[in-house]
């Protein structure tokens, strides 16, 4: 039986997520103590670590910023220009890029900023997303990797040691109190919240015809490399109350794009625009841990009062888990052809991946399914 927060509706089946004594998650927590933060000091405190990469002669850029042109990295684009940074906004370019994705991107740089797109192999990457997938299940393995070593090479190579990220994801999902605290991302981050999911990127050489050669842009810099630059990361999550809502606002401000109903396997029309193997990508979640998009978002907004624990757990209950025959309008069997891989295949790969113990069963032990495929958790609550 999964067991549930009983203020969230997150399952404890998710990595790194604890219930206390009184069966609240340590995410929910966390959240707590925001109350308890001086953000007016920290504002200060990241004004005076940004006073100290600017350029005032202009002889370099200040900041990079990595960017997805999603509402998040928008709203992060906007806040460093509010503070008179001139940034390099370098994008890892997402697997399956969706129009809606290249439209925000190029409303970014109509922002004003610097822009550099870094755009891996696309053999490779197919490669890639089926190895991610049939390994570890995970079809988002290299973009998640390539949005965390691409940025880090650009600092090296422009020599910018300063990268502003967004969130602490293990600050606002829950994770370690170590990494909770962690406002710096260093090679141990990588390593450890990266998306790895314990394949190395040196695991892969030999694989599918894979050679070093195509697995650069993967490769986090040495420590040499990092040490001669200095290059160093904060979260604006540390400094500023960070918030996807109030982030869409100010992002649809300043030319943001949403998509024109709530997004497959979601709850809003906000997030996750870009790329199209995004469904699997958190369908494998559901199927792993018993939760998807919908739940972490009902969760978010569960915890800052916009939405009762009941109704949070009527929109995870019709929302979540769908199995995702399209994602932002595109076809499953579409989105699978540049893996070579038909839907006969996916749908052997999901079985493989499912957590048993989380699903409903008939007699025999196989998994029950509905006409659409979709599965049906064991319970959703904690009754």
């Amino acid at each position: 039986m999964l067991t549930y927060c009983k203020h969230c509706v997150m399952p404890d089946t998710k990595p790194d997520l604890h219930l206390d004594e009184h069966g609240v998650c340590n995410a929910c927590r966390s959240y707590e103590k925001r109350t308890e933060v001086d953000w007016d000091a920290r504002y200060q405190e990241l004004l005076q670590v940004l006073e100290k990469y600017r350029h005032r002669d202009g002889s370099n850029w200040d900041c990079i910023v990595p960017v997805s042109g999603g509402k998040d990295s928008t709203y992060q684009v906007v806040r460093m220009l509010q503070l008179g940074l001139n940034p390099l906004c370098v994008t890892s370019s997402t697997c399956d890029l969706s129009p809606l994705g290249r439209r925000n991107i190029e409303n970014l740089k109509r922002l004003g900023v610097d822009h550099v797109e870094v755009s891996p192999n696309p053999l490779v990457r197919a490669k890639l997303n089926r190895l991610g997938l049939t390994q570890v299940g995970d079809i988002s393995w290299p973009e998640h990797v390539g949005i965390f070593t691409i940025p880090v090479r650009a600092a090296v190579q422009f020599n910018v040691p300063l990268i502003v990220w967004g969130e602490n994801s293990q600050n606002e999902y829950g994770g370690p109190a170590a990494a909770a605290d962690n406002n710096v991302l260093n090679r141990r981050w990588l390593e450890e919240f990266g998306g790895l999911l314990g394949m190395r990127v040196s695991d892969l050489i030999g694989l599918d015809g894979i050679e070093a050669k195509h697995l650069i842009h993967y490769t986090y810099p040495t420590d040499e490399e990092l040490a001669r630059v200095g290059v160093t990361g904060l979260f604006l999550g540390h400094y500023i109350p960070w918030d996807g809502l109030s982030n869409t606002l100010i992002a649809q401000a300043n030319g943001f794009h949403t998509y024109d109903k709530v997004v497959e396997g979601s709850m809003v029309n906000y997030e996750n625009l870009d790329n199209h193997q995004t469904g699997i990508h958190d369908y494998f979640k559901f199927l792993k841990f018993g939760f998807g998009r919908a739940t972490d978002l009902a969760c978010l907004h569960i915890r800052r009062g916009r939405l009762t624990r009941q109704d949070g757990l009527e929109a995870v209950r019709r929302l979540d888990g769908l199995f995702p025959w399209e994602y932002l309008g595109k076809p499953l069997k579409d989105i699978l052809r540049p893996l070579d891989m038909a839907e006969e295949e996916f749908i052997r790969i999901c079985d493989k991946f499912t957590n048993k113990k989380i699903f409903k069963r008939d007699v025999s032990g196989a998994l029950l399914k509905d006409h659409d495929g979709n599965l049906t958790k064991i319970n959703y609550d904690n009754v």
